[in-house]
């Protein structure tokens, strides 16, 4: 999985492959076609409660990281967006991550990438992952608009 982080408010280049929103909110002042997006994941985003609780503070930066990981691991929305993450993945390139904060150290889709390069699923196939994680039928698209 060749994963790249980059704030949204930063101009799109050739090179940012598949270019995906993994915020919850739509980032101000940016049109659709200045974000020039491939999806937005809304489902990976941090839980509104983890974000308020969390402001950015690189004091809490830590404890963020593990909480927002537990939400990732114990979501089945959020597994959804994660195998969509890995379907753009094995077609091949470069998937971007944007997200509107202000800080490149102290945002969630760095924890996000480090995430899914850590996970232990990376090497299964979208199948596997979809009978082993979302018993449930087909996916619903996590497409927003």
């Amino acid at each position: 999985m060749n994963l790249r982080i980059k704030r949204v408010y930063d101009d799109a280049a050739v090179d940012d492959g598949c270019r995906i929103l993994v915020d919850r909110l739509w980032p101000r002042g940016v049109t659709k076609e200045r974000a020039q997006l491939d999806a937005w994941l809304k489902e990976i985003a941090p839980s509104p409660d983890l974000r308020t609780w969390w402001n950015h503070d690189p004091e809490r930066q830590d404890e963020f990281a593990i909480r927002y990981r537990a939400e990732l691991d114990g979501n089945p929305a959020t597994m959804q967006a994660v195998i969509e993450l890995r379907e753009f993945a094995a077609q091949g390139g470069t998937s971007t991550l944007l997200y509107g904060a202000k800080d490149p150290e102290v945002n969630h889709a760095q924890i996000l990438a480090d995430y899914l390069g850590a996970s232990t699923h990376i090497g299964d196939s979208v199948a596997d992952l979809r009978s082993t994680r979302m018993p449930d039928g087909p996916l619903p698209s996590v497409h927003g608009s």
